[in-house]
């Protein structure tokens, strides 16, 4: 189907007025969101993207609408995992509860308009070369081996290109001001780190869409639906960051589910490059007659793998012990960092989760417990919770104290 001016025209339109949105009634006003605000919006979000695509089958048809829907789950799914690497970079750095948002959205926009290039780039080569499919699965193939070793939070360092000629080019200040780029130290004006942290966030996007763009192309060459299915999987995705936070650890094989569906679509786009193949030392440049996978059949598979994933995540044991040890680590270590958060609702809020998930972890049993046992670290991070607290409690706080002894 080809879309014409004036719908690109409308549909930039409403992006950008998301967007717009976004920032003059969320981020501009300095908060930390709630659990609440975070769960109302994504699933706004959520449900324009839907809509959107009932647009889409009804006016481009079924075939239009379902390589939508199918590159639309696949890049929401993508951005999940690229949330786990967020949630690192703002932490390293140590970014203000309140001033994360700010990131979060100036990376989003960096986000759209860096993939719109490649988008449009890779349409081009696509239409030029049809070879490019095979350079297209091969990413996805070597990218989908890579997601299968394990990693750690260590292995997503925030010292990235970006990051290196950032301070090399510019003095910067140690402490945050705000959400401010630039303030004022010893009389001239610097950088803040906040505009490190962009920097960071903004060379991780340009790593994701090196696997995230071809993976679309496999599932559809319409440069209005990839458009489209990339930027609404970017649209709240600064909501779904603090309505996930704390729950990503749970989902322990996202990284193998990933990894399947980036091998199905290489294998996808490979049988697609042998069926259109002109290169001379293949078959003497000739098509070949091979089986191509449907939108149909793609749109199944995606959503039967993360499906599969997220049901096996939840009902792990070894999953539902990791994630409450390293939110425990995650939410001790907020806690004792003075500047994590100047709201006093915010760092009740991380205790509370704390101690929640102590007991869970408490309720897991005997196995739980002695992994527990073995995290020397975490035991002296509970202890020094518990003592800070205590003293809180002195000086007139009414907040529960978590007994580290009983993890």
């Amino acid at each position: 189907m080809t879309v014409s001016p004036l719908v690109w025209i409308l549909t930039l339109a409403g992006i950008l007025a998301l967007l717009a949105f976004d920032y003059f009634f969320h981020v501009r006003s300095v908060h930390v969101p709630t659990l609440r605000e975070a769960a109302i919006w994504s699933a706004a979000y959520v449900g324009i993207a839907l809509l959107f695509g009932l647009g889409t089958f009804v006016l481009g048809g079924t075939a239009m609408g379902s390589e939508y829907f199918a590159g639309y789950i696949t890049e929401k799914a993508l951005s999940v995992d690229n949330l786990f690497v967020f949630l690192v970079i703002v932490t390293s750095f140590r970014v203000p509860r309140e001033n994360q948002q700010k990131v979060l959205l100036i990376g989003i926009v960096f986000a759209l308009i860096t993939r719109t290039g490649f988008i449009f780039l890779g349409s081009a080569l696509v239409n030029m070369f049809s070879w490019v499919f095979y350079l297209f699965g091969l990413v996805l193939l070597l990218t989908a081996g890579h997601m299968l070793r394990p990693e750690s939070e260590e292995s997503h360092s925030p010292d990235n290109l970006m990051i290196l000629i950032s301070r090399r080019l510019f003095h910067t200040a140690d402490h945050f001001d705000g959400d401010r780029l630039v303030t004022v130290e010893g009389g001239r004006r610097v950088l803040t780190p906040m505009v490190l942290v962009i920097a960071a966030i903004g060379g991780t996007d340009l790593l994701f869409a090196i696997d995230s763009i071809p993976a679309i192309f496999g599932l559809t060459q319409n440069v209005y639906v990839v458009f489209t299915a990339t930027a609404f999987s970017l649209l709240g995705l600064r909501q779904l960051y603090f309505l996930l936070d704390g729950l990503l650890d749970r989902l322990i094989y996202l990284s193998f589910g990933l990894a399947a569906i980036l091998a199905f679509i290489g294998v996808k786009l490979i049988l697609h490059a042998l069926h259109e193949n002109n290169l001379p030392f293949i078959n003497n440049g000739k098509h070949l007659d091979v089986a191509e996978i449907g939108t149909g059949l793609s749109l199944t598979v995606i959503v039967a793998i993360l499906v599969a994933t997220i049901v096996a995540s939840l009902l792990s044991v070894r999953g539902r012990t990791q994630n409450a040890i390293s939110r425990i680590r995650r939410d001790a270590r907020r806690y004792l960092d003075s500047e994590y958060t100047a709201d006093p609702s915010e760092r009740e809020r991380i205790y509370l989760r704390l101690v929640d998930a102590r007991d869970y972890l408490t309720a897991l049993g005997p196995k739980a417990k002695q992994q527990v046992e073995n995290e020397p670290e975490l035991l002296e991070l509970c202890r020094q919770v518990t003592e800070s607290h205590e003293r809180s409690r002195e000086r007139g706080a009414t907040t529960w104290t978590a007994d580290p002894a009983e993890l």
